[in-house]
């Protein structure tokens, strides 16, 4: 299948090649710059032709790595299928594929965890080195060479003036209604040259709504004709139906309290089932015309779209399941003037996030009894995903609210602990912390005042006895009590969790008697 009729710029038709022969011209130690954020708008051929053209320099003996830079997270035709070669060496700003994981954790990738606001700042500046060349998808080519987004823009405006060369990939199977829904800022600097972002509401544009691009860089135009990969969501469960219910709870009390407005503040929301419960929850009641200003637009938020409880949502990608998918390209038109896609360094803009108030919703993997939270790492050294826009949001929002079930593993590792193994976001940028169990309102509140409402109202209760012991003997030693520890104790609940396969103290000696 062609989308010749795609490319409408004589100069960059000219440029029409296989994936093998673009492959081809990406040397072996280069740095690639790819779109793709959250499994959309990723280049779905180059990668996979040079995973292959990897595999076979490998065949021959020949060492063959590429540096990686993306957005987020992509997809298995392009993390996964780098990493099942060997084929990547580095990796920023964040990703979620579970063989490139296990890479980053056994040694063999070294991964830059990045806030995804900072991505660009750093590319500018020069901090991370030559970026020689940007593999990016789009719709379409205009006449003049500009280029039609796909469907997520993430750091590709970056990666394209950053690089020494370009590839694009026109991928035929987004649809060409996406024309017009993107604002691509141009007006970004460096110190001291930085201007004020002009923008007061979620819905302002302040952009152009194509690419501009350096054609005398672009050095293939690869045809494509392949869907974004995103996964399906696992039905939301009762415990993430009473994590939504505790926040809607507080929603509406902030509301009758007059700390929010009735339309409450932009909502940023990260991706999985406790949010789109809460989403789903935002839906069913008595809320009109919310505003989103997030990183991705998901299933929940079309609902929410379609019912007219949100008026517009703004992001720099999508990441929907395959029925989203679907709800979306069958009423694109619908969505079209209700739905603004933007760079990342605008969607997780920190001056944004603090004028427009946004209320953060993010996951987390564990906090401590004072607040402070862990976000990426499991028992402090193996890396999750990564810190992704959480921080951007959490330091910078009007609320943050951190949710997560209170236990996981059967019950056997606790989401609160005495202390993080490894911390994302201290204890001045927690606002509100949630479980199935409850909530905790920790603003205005000293450390020691932190601990009864989190122990109390988001600690499950198999654990709420062993919280308060820990808690009372570090009080007891009279040292250090404006945020009281057991230095020798403060992380043991991992260290029994990695002996004993479980961090409930009891069932560990009980289970090794």
């Amino acid at each position: 299948m062609t989308n010749s009729t795609r490319i409408l710029c004589p100069q960059l038709r000219a440029k029409l090649m296989s994936a093998d022969a673009a492959a081809e011209l990406i040397p072996a130690g280069a740095t690639l710059g790819m779109s793709g954020f959250t499994g959309a708008g990723y280049p779905k051929a180059v990668p996979q032709a040079l995973a292959k053209r990897i595999r076979s320099a490998q065949a021959k003996g020949e060492e063959f790595k590429v540096n990686l830079w993306t957005g987020a997270s992509t997809a298995p035709e392009l993390d996964g299928t780098l990493a099942e070669v060997g084929g990547i060496g580095s990796r920023l700003p964040f990703q979620s594929d579970p063989l490139c994981r296990q890479q980053i954790n056994e040694g063999k990738i070294d991964y830059l965890d990045l806030h995804l606001s900072e991505v660009s700042q750093y590319a500018w500046s020069g901090f991370l080195g030559q970026l020689d060349i940007a593999v990016i998808e789009v719709t379409a080519i205009t006449e003049d060479g500009r280029l039609v987004p796909s469907s997520s823009v993430g750091n590709n405006k970056t990666w394209m003036e950053q690089a020494q060369q370009i590839i694009l990939e026109v991928n035929s199977q987004q649809p060409m209604q996406l024309q017009g829904m993107h604002d691509i800022y141009y007006g970004t600097a460096l110190p001291p040259e930085r201007k004020p972002i002009n923008m007061t509401q979620a819905d302002d544009r302040i952009g152009e709504t194509l690419y501009r691009c350096d054609l005398d860089k672009v050095i293939a135009v690869v045809e494509t004709s392949a869907p974004d990969r995103n996964s399906r969501f696992a039905p939301i469960d009762s415990t993430s139906e009473k994590i939504a219910e505790h926040i809607l709870e507080f929603f509406a009390h902030e509301v009758k309290r007059g700390r929010l407005p009735k339309t409450l503040l932009p909502i940023q929301s990260g991706v999985g089932n406790i949010p789109n419960a809460v989403l789903a929850g935002l839906n069913a009641g008595p809320y009109k015309n919310l505003t989103a200003f997030t990183e991705v637009i998901q299933d929940g938020m079309l609902d929410m779209l379609k019912s007219g409880t949100l008026r517009v949502a703004s992001a720099t990608s999508f990441s929907l399941s395959p029925s989203g998918i679907q709800e979306f390209n069958d009423n694109i038109d619908f969505y079209r003037d209700k739905i603004i896609l933007r760079q990342q360094d605008i969607s997780n803009h920190p001056e944004l996030a603090r004028r427009l108030g946004v209320i953060a919703m993010n996951g987390l993997l564990e906090a401590d009894i004072y607040g402070n939270v862990n976000s990426t790492h499991v028992m402090g050294t193996r890396m999750m995903n990564g810190i992704g826009g959480a921080g951007d949001f959490a330091r910078n929002g009007y609320l943050s609210i951190f949710m997560t079930p209170s236990t996981a593993k059967g019950g056997t590792i606790s989401a609160i602990v005495p202390m993080v193994s490894h911390v994302d976001q201290t204890e001045h940028d927690v606002k509100v912390i949630v479980t199935e169990q409850g909530l905790a309102d920790l603003r205005g509140l000293s450390p020691k005042q932190r601990v009864k409402l989190i122990i109390e109202n988001c600690a499950h209760p198999d654990y709420r006895e062993q919280l308060w012991d820990y808690f009372d003997r570090a009080c007891a030693s009279g040292s250090g009590l404006h945020t009281p520890h057991i230095l020798s104790e403060a992380l043991s609940w991992h260290a029994h969790y990695e002996q004993h396969g479980t961090m409930h103290r009891l069932r560990g000696l009980k289970s090794t008697a």
